[in-house]
């Protein structure tokens, strides 16, 4: 078990940088010291004791990244429910599930969001609340009784609904008297104190889609996140006054365990980014902050390369000069500097998950000393596994496996392939009410099955293969990992994005066209059909025979995509495109 109690890391925070500045909403003047949050967190505290919320009652949570979200994730834990975050991409249908199958009862939520969602359909709830201005969104409704019907000389024959719940108990103007009354104009670090909540308890039910279909409920316990906070602590990822701007979904575990959590239970400065993901606006962001960490995923990274980098090496002159020794260091020296004060000129490293980074992107950085590191995490790991920093990060890695985690792999194959599976204090406790899946999870002697294909070198540095379920098998029985092939179908001249599949014994790729390339060189879809041809046989002349491409399919649309930015391969098949 871990040391450092979760409840009392928010604690001490708070308490040692009472006025240090603890977060803002990008765009916003407002900054929010650690004095403000408490205040916030404690009128919350006082709402979720009038709607009659009780230890380990369960609390939803969706909306954009913002203060006031992660505001109620902290107020939520240390009032000592159950926190659960629900991604905002998710569908009115999954989010109305979600809710429901956790039992929650109440919702904090965007208001845009809550337009598109009905509390009748979420019959366990209380109330819904807004995360703009914590005003009642809705109450529950309930059928009068033929007996309240008489009294108010009702039909009883004819069914009346009557709201549930007084409204008016948890309306901002009566929670900021209660805080009033209670606190007498005298509240300050030493009267923050949270009840004691033991780390093996519950602190949060994640729903993650995946990539593979329907969502399930990861049960996460204060130690898994204490584990995590812990780790970003000690290794001094955040410390006293650290910045970081936060992109990253806050309902995914990865955001919310550095940019979030570790952040601020180190004492360090947050600014949160609820815009759509827009290059330039964020970095424009990145600029404003001077952010000394980013946590990011490979798709914004390889997007940034494509846009700012591919062009200068593509460049006939510059790739002249990039084969004169004197002067190729100067230039990769300049394409660095270039990209460093892109991303704010101040960050000590990147950190990049999520997803495997693209091969040749990940050569041109090293290449280039830029500071960055991919490291290996899951929800049902909250998330971190195995991370190494940037100056011992060992190319195509995601790092060595944490002190507090052990790793191995099962069933290797003749090259030492095999699934990761992972034990430690980060694991979580299970799916919620899902006995079924949680077994097949886990091992038979309780070590987590990762459905992810690697090997661990003896220094503990994992390297990902491709997804168990994603694996294809050759025409002799060879193991064919289709992200391996997309890393180099993806780097070709005018290609998005593309999945690998097979059909009928054939390997196939859907293509997604970079269209904007496509259209600066005032290409014809005939020229892009041809195009991809050429594609299609360069990449093919990388690989083994049993791996060749047959055929590449046009797909007119980006993919449908997870929170981190993986496509949602279980959604495609390989008779799609043209």
């Amino acid at each position: 078990m871990i040391q450092a109690n979760l409840i009392r890391l928010f604690e001490d925070s708070i308490r040692m940088h009472w006025d240090c500045n603890a977060m803002s909403d990008y765009g916003h003047l407002k900054i929010y010291t650690y004095g403000d949050v408490a205040e916030r967190i404690e009128k919350i505290h006082l709402l979720l004791h009038e709607a009659g919320i009780e230890k380990n009652d369960k609390v939803s949570l969706i909306g954009k990244n913002s203060c006031n979200w992660a505001i109620t994730y902290v107020a939520v834990v240390t009032y000592g429910a159950i926190v659960v975050p629900i991604l905002q991409d998710f569908k009115p249908g999954d989010v109305t599930h979600i809710v429901n199958h956790s039992e929650s009862k109440l919702i904090f939520a965007g208001d845009s969001l809550w337009d598109h969602l009905d509390i009748n359909d979420m019959k366990g709830l209380i109330a819904a609340i807004s995360l703009s201005d914590f005003r009642v969104l809705a109450v529950q409704m309930r059928e009068l009784t033929k007996k309240e019907l008489k009294k108010e000389n009702s039909d009883p024959d004819i069914p009346m609904e009557a709201p549930a719940f007084d409204a008016s108990l948890l309306a901002p103007e009566r929670i900021d008297q209660l805080f009033d009354d209670k606190f007498q104009g005298d509240f300050h670090r030493d009267r923050v104190r949270y009840d004691y909540k033991d780390n093996s308890e519950i602190a949060s039910i994640n729903y993650t889609s995946g990539t593979t279909g329907f969502s399930k409920g990861v049960v996460t316990p204060l130690n898994a996140l204490a584990g995590n906070v812990s780790f970003g602590l000690s290794t001094k990822i955040c410390y006293p006054g650290s910045r970081f701007v936060c992109f990253l979904p806050l309902a995914h575990a990865y955001g919310c365990a550095f940019d979030f959590l570790s952040n601020f239970c180190a004492g360090g400065y947050t600014c949160y980014y609820g815009r759509p993901l827009a290059a330039k606006i964020l970095l424009k962001a990145f600029e404003e902050v001077k952010p000394t960490t980013i946590f990011t995923v490979p798709l914004i990274i390889e997007k940034i390369y494509k846009k700012m980098i591919q062009p200068l090496l593509d460049d006939p002159m510059k790739s002249w000069v990039l084969s004169v020794p004197l002067m190729k260091g100067a230039v990769l020296m300049t394409i660095r500097k270039r990209l460093i004060t892109a991303f704010g000129g101040e960050f000590e490293q990147m950190i990049i998950g999520g997803a495997a980074l693209n091969a040749d992107v990940e050569a041109f950085f090293h290449k280039i000393k830029f500071p960055f590191t991919v490291g290996y995490g899951m929800t049902e790991c909250a998330p971190l596994i195995s991370f190494a920093p940037h100056n011992e990060f060992v190319p195509t890695s995601c790092g060595r496996v944490l002190p507090l985690m052990k790793g191995r792999i099962a069933n290797p194959n003749e090259a030492g392939i095999g699934e990761i599976e992972v034990t430690g204090e980060n694991v979580m406790l299970g799916y919620y009410k899902n006995e079924e899946a949680t077994k097949l999870t886990f091992a038979e002697d309780g070590w987590l099955k990762t459905g992810d294909l690697g090997i661990i070198d003896e220094n503990g540095n994992i390297f990902i293969k491709g997804r168990n379920k994603t694996m294809l098998l050759g025409p002799s029985g060879q193991n064919i990992y289709p992200e391996e092939l997309e890393d180099k179908l993806n780097n070709m001249p005018c290609v998005l994005e593309s999945l690998v599949m097979q059909r009928d014994d054939m390997i196939v790729a859907l293509v997604c066209p970079d269209m904007e390339a496509a259209d600066a060189a005032q290409m014809t879809q005939e020229q892009i059909r041809e195009r991809m041809e050429l594609n299609r046989k360069a990449v093919n002349a990388q690989l083994a025979s049993y791996e060749q491409i047959k055929e590449i399919r046009i797909y007119p649309h980006e993919f449908e995509k997870t929170p981190k930015k993986s496509i949602k391969r279980y959604l495609y098949n390989a008779n799609m495109g043209e």
